[in-house]
Protein backbone atom coordinates (compact mmCIF):
# COMPACT_ATOMS: atom_id res chain seq x y z
CA UNK A 1 0.00 0.00 0.00
CA UNK A 2 2.73 2.57 1.04
CA UNK A 3 4.46 1.88 -2.85
CA UNK A 4 0.93 2.67 -4.23
CA UNK A 5 0.68 5.71 -2.32
CA UNK A 6 4.57 6.83 -3.30
CA UNK A 7 4.19 6.11 -6.50
CA UNK A 8 1.44 8.57 -6.57
CA UNK A 9 2.43 10.71 -5.03
CA UNK A 10 5.44 10.56 -7.92
CA UNK A 11 2.78 10.82 -10.74
CA UNK A 12 1.53 14.19 -9.01
CA UNK A 13 4.45 15.22 -8.78
CA UNK A 14 5.33 14.47 -12.31
CA UNK A 15 1.89 15.97 -13.97
CA UNK A 16 2.77 19.16 -11.79
CA UNK A 17 5.80 19.43 -13.47
CA UNK A 18 4.73 18.86 -16.62
CA UNK A 19 2.26 21.68 -16.28
CA UNK A 20 5.25 23.96 -15.19
CA UNK A 21 6.95 23.36 -18.79
CA UNK A 22 3.97 23.47 -20.61
CA UNK A 23 3.36 27.18 -18.52
CA UNK A 24 6.52 28.33 -19.28
CA UNK A 25 7.31 27.02 -23.20
CA UNK A 26 7.81 29.54 -25.71
CA UNK A 27 5.39 30.33 -27.42
CA UNK A 28 5.17 30.08 -31.31
CA UNK A 29 6.72 33.24 -32.31
CA UNK A 30 9.76 35.24 -33.85
CA UNK A 31 11.18 38.58 -32.11
CA UNK A 32 13.20 40.40 -33.64
CA UNK A 33 15.54 43.75 -32.74
CA UNK A 34 16.28 46.30 -35.83
CA UNK A 35 18.73 48.65 -35.37
CA UNK A 36 20.32 48.98 -38.42
CA UNK A 37 19.45 51.68 -40.90
CA UNK A 38 21.26 50.16 -43.94
CA UNK A 39 19.25 48.93 -46.68
CA UNK A 40 21.07 45.43 -47.05
CA UNK A 41 20.29 44.89 -42.98
CA UNK A 42 16.37 46.08 -43.59
CA UNK A 43 16.18 43.75 -46.32
CA UNK A 44 17.00 41.05 -44.31
CA UNK A 45 15.02 41.68 -41.56
CA UNK A 46 12.29 41.98 -43.71
CA UNK A 47 13.22 38.64 -45.59
CA UNK A 48 13.40 36.71 -42.65
CA UNK A 49 10.20 38.25 -41.03
CA UNK A 50 8.04 37.89 -44.02
CA UNK A 51 9.67 33.83 -44.08
CA UNK A 52 8.95 33.30 -40.32
CA UNK A 53 5.11 34.83 -40.50
CA UNK A 54 4.62 31.47 -43.05
CA UNK A 55 6.03 29.67 -39.50
CA UNK A 56 5.10 30.72 -37.35
CA UNK A 57 1.90 32.39 -35.18
CA UNK A 58 3.85 35.56 -34.18
CA UNK A 59 6.34 37.69 -35.81
CA UNK A 60 7.09 41.12 -34.00
CA UNK A 61 9.63 43.57 -34.97
CA UNK A 62 10.95 45.85 -32.90
CA UNK A 63 12.63 48.70 -34.64
CA UNK A 64 15.31 51.16 -32.70
CA UNK A 65 17.41 54.30 -33.60
CA UNK A 66 18.62 54.07 -36.80
CA UNK A 67 16.37 51.79 -38.23
CA UNK A 68 13.25 53.73 -37.34
CA UNK A 69 14.15 56.64 -40.86
CA UNK A 70 13.22 53.73 -42.73
CA UNK A 71 9.98 53.64 -41.46
CA UNK A 72 8.87 57.10 -41.86
CA UNK A 73 6.65 58.40 -44.80
CA UNK A 74 8.65 60.78 -47.16
CA UNK A 75 5.22 62.26 -48.08
CA UNK A 76 4.50 63.11 -44.60
CA UNK A 77 5.82 66.05 -42.53
CA UNK A 78 5.20 67.50 -38.73
CA UNK A 79 6.53 70.33 -36.54
CA UNK A 80 9.71 69.67 -35.63
CA UNK A 81 13.00 71.70 -33.95
CA UNK A 82 16.19 72.74 -34.70
CA UNK A 83 17.94 69.37 -33.49
CA UNK A 84 15.07 67.05 -35.13
CA UNK A 85 15.29 68.95 -38.65
CA UNK A 86 19.04 68.59 -38.68
CA UNK A 87 18.71 64.83 -37.60
CA UNK A 88 16.10 64.88 -40.41
CA UNK A 89 18.64 66.08 -43.12
CA UNK A 90 21.02 63.50 -41.98
CA UNK A 91 19.15 60.61 -42.12
CA UNK A 92 17.15 58.38 -44.86
CA UNK A 93 14.22 59.99 -45.87
CA UNK A 94 11.66 56.43 -45.09
CA UNK A 95 12.97 52.95 -46.95
CA UNK A 96 13.64 54.50 -50.36
CA UNK A 97 16.66 56.67 -48.82
CA UNK A 98 18.29 54.05 -47.33
CA UNK A 99 21.98 53.34 -48.00
CA UNK A 100 24.07 49.70 -48.43
CA UNK A 101 26.29 48.99 -45.50
CA UNK A 102 29.15 47.96 -47.67
CA UNK A 103 30.28 49.22 -51.39
CA UNK A 104 28.20 51.84 -51.61
CA UNK A 105 30.09 53.93 -53.90
CA UNK A 106 28.03 56.85 -53.26
CA UNK A 107 25.05 55.23 -54.32
CA UNK A 108 26.36 53.27 -57.29
CA UNK A 109 26.40 49.68 -55.47
CA UNK A 110 23.00 50.75 -54.26
CA UNK A 111 21.66 50.71 -57.86
CA UNK A 112 23.82 47.82 -58.79
CA UNK A 113 22.31 46.03 -56.04
CA UNK A 114 18.37 47.16 -56.63
CA UNK A 115 19.10 46.02 -60.45
CA UNK A 116 20.10 42.49 -59.43
CA UNK A 117 17.62 42.16 -57.70
CA UNK A 118 15.02 43.09 -59.83
CA UNK A 119 16.55 40.99 -62.31
CA UNK A 120 16.10 37.89 -60.09
CA UNK A 121 12.51 38.97 -58.69
CA UNK A 122 13.71 40.00 -55.43
CA UNK A 123 11.26 42.40 -53.97
CA UNK A 124 12.34 45.66 -52.99
CA UNK A 125 12.61 46.55 -49.21
CA UNK A 126 9.12 48.33 -50.14
CA UNK A 127 7.36 45.42 -51.29
CA UNK A 128 8.99 43.64 -48.25
CA UNK A 129 7.51 46.01 -46.32
CA UNK A 130 3.95 45.44 -47.41
CA UNK A 131 4.42 42.11 -47.59
CA UNK A 132 5.04 41.82 -44.02
CA UNK A 133 1.85 43.97 -43.27
CA UNK A 134 0.00 41.60 -45.37
CA UNK A 135 1.60 38.67 -43.57
CA UNK A 136 0.75 40.11 -40.20
CA UNK A 137 3.97 40.88 -38.33
CA UNK A 138 3.81 42.94 -35.51
CA UNK A 139 6.13 46.07 -35.53
CA UNK A 140 6.86 48.33 -32.70
CA UNK A 141 9.00 51.25 -33.16
CA UNK A 142 10.96 52.36 -29.82
CA UNK A 143 9.29 55.31 -27.96
CA UNK A 144 12.79 56.60 -26.65
CA UNK A 145 14.83 56.43 -30.04
CA UNK A 146 11.56 58.51 -31.63
CA UNK A 147 12.02 60.82 -28.99
CA UNK A 148 16.45 61.12 -28.71
CA UNK A 149 16.03 61.48 -32.73
CA UNK A 150 13.19 64.06 -32.93
CA UNK A 151 10.74 61.27 -34.80
CA UNK A 152 6.83 61.79 -34.25
CA UNK A 153 4.74 58.50 -34.82
CA UNK A 154 2.54 60.87 -37.44
CA UNK A 155 5.38 60.86 -39.84
CA UNK A 156 5.67 57.17 -40.14
CA UNK A 157 4.36 55.19 -42.58
CA UNK A 158 1.34 53.61 -42.28
CA UNK A 159 1.67 50.20 -41.41
CA UNK A 160 -1.50 48.53 -39.71
CA UNK A 161 -1.55 48.10 -36.01
CA UNK A 162 1.95 50.03 -35.85
CA UNK A 163 2.69 50.94 -32.30
CA UNK A 164 5.03 52.79 -30.36
CA UNK A 165 6.58 50.86 -27.17
CA UNK A 166 9.31 50.55 -24.62
CA UNK A 167 12.23 48.16 -23.98
CA UNK A 168 9.82 46.12 -21.82
CA UNK A 169 7.34 45.68 -24.68
CA UNK A 170 10.33 43.87 -26.28
CA UNK A 171 11.65 42.07 -23.48
CA UNK A 172 8.30 40.73 -22.78
CA UNK A 173 7.81 39.54 -26.62
CA UNK A 174 11.24 38.31 -26.41
CA UNK A 175 11.13 36.41 -23.78
CA UNK A 176 8.16 34.37 -24.52
CA UNK A 177 9.93 33.91 -27.71
CA UNK A 178 10.87 30.67 -29.30
CA UNK A 179 13.72 32.67 -31.50
CA UNK A 180 14.88 36.26 -30.91
CA UNK A 181 17.09 37.86 -33.21
CA UNK A 182 18.97 41.35 -33.41
CA UNK A 183 19.77 43.02 -36.84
Amino acid sequence: MADIKELEAQVAALKADVETLKANAPADKLSMVVMSGDMDKLLASFIIATGAAAMYEKVVMFFTFWSIPALKDPKKTVSKDTVSKMFELMLPNGAGGTKLSKMNMGGMGKAMIKAIMKKHNVMSLEQLIKTAADSGVEIYVCQMSMDLMGYKFEELIDYPGMKSAGVAKFLGEAGTSKATLFI
